[in-house]
């Protein structure tokens, strides 16, 4: 029977030959991932009676929500989990300072084309831009797996997004995502394996394909996934991947659903507050004051993401009043902006550099909004009190719009300095 590329990494962790749409499935998985929650998951593991993780080596470990640690109650936190690494000799630990956990979980090659990855974040979903079946589970799944090793799954539909055409300057993956979401609505793709096709994702750099693949959970999706071809690869090389297989849709697998998209005429995006299906061409929300600005997080923190930003700055400065607040999404993202003079050009343009976390992106701190305040960010999601106050106000958008905006201190429209 044909299979989709979900159903074929399915099957295989469960260990059949084949898998339908609805079946469910017992699987093992190639990672586990946890990060500050790791804390919690401990005393529901804890509670289950067993000693030992089953296999202390696919356990893969970040603190990266609020780092360094913002008080005392999450310094303990990071204490706990440290001593529970140590106890339980897990060997994937990343502590503060390497990243957030979906850039720092690629970049140490825990992701290669065919595996499985469910991770206690509903992010998760990044690790689809690799070829991989990705998605969030809940804190005490996590735990079983922890004990078992093992997770039932429901087998998801598939829905396929074909994009064709060429991105118009000054346009990206942020503003396709948020244009098909707006479309499709939040839940839209509910419990589906989105597979992105066509050549415009071809033509689509790793990284925005992780774009693509962070935001799909913001349509509902169950996962979000590309098929990995020569950039996939060529991405992997260097890294200390496993061994892996390129896994492929059969071309006459049945789909559910298939939509199709242009790029051509793809003008930027930004959602409105406050839900990230409030989408609305740029044109529609021009001149928006905003207080504060944020570029980075796991959804465009990457270096083009960087770099496209610097590019919009460069030789201008930050609106006088507002806040420009820049973090990498990992160490190595870091350092490479930092070598290429890119953090150099951010901070004469006026910006604030962060450390590679996700603080100001869920409210933790280093950047909480206060009531009233508007901020313009390249984030995932937008909802009340999302950067930490029920009264403010968060619009999404790409880096280069944020960077725009930054600039003349309203929402603008980034062709406009391109």
């Amino acid at each position: 029977m044909p299979q989709t590329l979900s159903q074929k990494i399915l099957a295989q962790k469960a260990g059949l030959d084949e898998v339908l749409p609805g079946q469910i499935v017992t699987v093992t998985p190639d990672r586990l991932l946890t990060h500050d929650n790791t804390a919690a998951i401990s005393q529901n593991f804890k509670q289950l009676g067993v000693e030992s993780v089953w296999d202390p080596g696919r356990l893969v470990i970040v603190l990266d929500h609020v780092v360094p640690a913002a008080d005392e109650k999450t310094a303990t936190n990071h204490k706990v989990i440290r001593e529970f690494v140590r106890r339980q000799g897990v060997v994937h630990f990343y502590d503060v300072g390497v990243g957030i956990c979906h850039q720092v979980v690629p970049e140490k090659g825990h992701v290669v084309p065919g595996s499985l990855i469910l991770g206690s974040d509903s992010h998760t979903t990044t690790y689809g831009a690799l070829g991989a079946f990705s998605t969030g589970i809940g804190r005490s799944e996590a735990a079983v797996i922890w004990a078992t090793g093992q997770i039932w799954l429901t087998v998801p539909q598939t829905m396929v997004i074909q994009v064709t055409g060429s991105f118009p300057r000054g346009v990206s993956a942020k503003d396709l995502i948020l244009h098909i979401i707006g479309d499709l609505g939040a839940d839209g793709a509910l419990y589906r394996a989105v597979e992105f096709r066509g050549p415009a994702i071809g033509q689509m750099s790793i990284s925005g394909r992780m774009v693509l693949c962070n935001m799909s959970v913001e349509m509902g999706a169950k996962a979000g996934i590309v098929e990995a071809d020569e950039k996939t690869e060529a991405w992997l090389k260097g890294r200390p991947a496993q061994s892996y297989e390129l896994v492929t849709s059969d071309p006459e697998a049945p789909v559910e659903q298939i939509h199709s998209y242009c790029v051509d005429n793809l003008c930027p995006q930004v959602a409105c507050p406050h839900t990230v299906d409030n989408v609305k061409p740029v044109e529609e929300v021009v001149d928006t004051e905003i207080h504060q600005a944020l570029i980075g997080t796991c959804t465009n923190g990457r270096l083009e993401d960087l770099q496209m930003a610097a590019e919009v700055l460069r030789g201008r400065k930050v609106a006088h009043g507002l806040r420009l607040l820049v973090l990498a999404a990992s160490a190595q993202v870091y350092r490479k902006a930092l070598a290429a003079g890119i953090l150099g050009e951010l901070t004469a343009a006026g910006a604030v550099i962060l450390n590679p976390g996700c603080g100001p992106c869920l409210g933790a701190h280093q950047g909480v909004l206060a009531p009233g305040e508007v901020c313009l960010s390249t984030a995932n999601r937008n909802f009340r009190g999302r950067m930490g106050c029920n009264e403010a106000f968060v619009y999404l958008a790409s880096p280069a719009t944020v960077a725009a905006s930054a600039v003349a201190g309203r929402i603008t429209d980034p062709r406009e300095m391109l």
